[in-house]
């Protein structure tokens, strides 16, 4: 993230002797990207983050590869693979590649394991439902409608209000979530001209620390594999931290689009990037202002990127049937566009009223089972003219 964070007690200087009241000191971890070459953060424990009573297998699945899918345009509805649980293990893998994952879950049941995601960071949307967010960092309240930003090795609870209607949408990356660099100046700060601010972004706010002897589930997870660690101490006892790195939300309300003359390419509508795939969303604006302008999208073909959309709400301009949790893949290569009639509707429509989340990657993506069973058959046929 491009700005600091200081909360709790932390020493006047890193890596030098901070004491408790006792005598006994405090333990220092640097939480720390790219090889201590990057953005980092160092948090002060009062017990050692190493101690672990015992490390054993945990199986745990989501979703079987659909070994050979054909190259095609597809819609699905993602709610046909609800199969309930809890914050993790209840997650679908939709589609997939080695930079990214995305899956959907219906959240149906609280956990008192913590959870890490060692090898890659997340991007939790939280499309129903309220609560908070615990990390060793603190409580963070959330929302319908967040983006939750959690860097890789973040030990996290997220827990609900309510779980008869929760509802994720979970993006998994490889490589660091990043705020585009086109957003922020060369100090970090995020330029007059970016859709979103450091006052749209909530951090979390520490609380008193946990100091806890016992034995406390963490499921940590490296890459497909699954291991589960009992701890000898409460995970969130921390003291202090500063730092750049840390859990975040940002609401997709607070997203403020640019309009334009005529449509702008979905590019312009950016909201995070990463290594080899970006992150878009497309929120309630005016339409294109030229008086012979065309609002819905031109057709087109994305010769070298795949293109996911997840449906949140709204009426969709350029195609009908679709409702909030479906998803379409359109996959490069394949041309897509507006379904018939579509595009000649939008000509003179002055607003949109819609929300979705947009991942493009730059590399093919595969498919799972569930979208074999959560398919339309007839999605290719949808640009027929009866």
């Amino acid at each position: 993230m491009p700005f600091y964070v200081k909360q709790g007690s932390v020493p006047r200087k890193r890596h030098i002797t901070f004491k408790k009241d006792n005598g006994e000191l405090y333990r220092e971890e640097l939480f720390s990207t790219h090889g201590f070459a990057n953005i980092y953060s160092n948090k002060y424990h009062h017990n050692m983050p190493t101690k672990a009573l015992a490390v054993s297998p945990y199986s745990l699945s989501h979703g079987e590869d659909w070994q050979d899918p054909l190259v095609q345009n597809y819609k699905l509805d993602t709610k046909k693979a609800d199969c309930g649980g809890n914050f993790f293990n209840s997650r679908n893998k939709i589609f997939f590649n080695n930079d990214v994952a995305m899956y959907t879950a219906k959240v149906s049941e609280d956990t008192d394991e913590f959870y890490r995601n060692a090898y890659a960071d997340e991007v939790v949307f939280i499309h129903e439902g309220q609560g908070a967010l615990y990390s060793e960092y603190g409580a963070l309240a959330v929302k319908k409608w967040d983006y939750l930003v959690i860097p890789r090795g973040t030990t996290y609870q997220l827990k609900f209000d309510d779980y008869s209607n929760a509802r994720l949408f979970v993006i998994e990356s490889s490589s660091m979530i990043e705020v585009p660099k086109h957003f922020r100046n060369e100090y970090g700060q995020m330029l007059e001209s970016a859709p979103y601010c450091e006052r749209d972004i909530r951090t979390p706010e520490l609380q008193d620390a946990i100091v806890e002897q016992g034995e406390f589930p963490l499921v940590c997870k490296f890459g497909d594999k699954y291991q589960l660690t009992s701890l000898e101490w409460h995970p969130f006892d921390l003291v202090g931290w500063d730092g750049c790195v840390y859990p975040w939300a940002f609401n997709i309300q607070e997203y403020a689009p640019k309009v334009g003359q005529i449509h702008l390419p979905p590019s312009d509508h950016l909201v995070f990037t990463a290594h080899n795939f970006v992150i878009c969303n497309f929120v309630p604006r005016p339409y294109d202002f030229h008086p012979e302008s065309i609002p819905a999208p031109y057709y087109h073909s994305n010769i070298d990127s795949d293109e996911v959309l997840y449906y949140v709400d709204g009426d969709f301009m350029s195609r009908t049937g679709i409702e909030a949790g479906y998803m379409t893949l359109h996959q490069k290569g394949v041309p897509h566009g507006p379904q018939p009639g579509r595009t000649e509707a939008s000509i003179g429509k002055t607003e949109t009223y819609e929300y979705a989340v947009m991942v493009d990657t730059f590399a093919p993506l595969k498919l799972t089972e569930h979208v074999k069973h959560c398919m339309s058959n007839d999605y290719n046929r949808s640009w027929i003219e009866s």
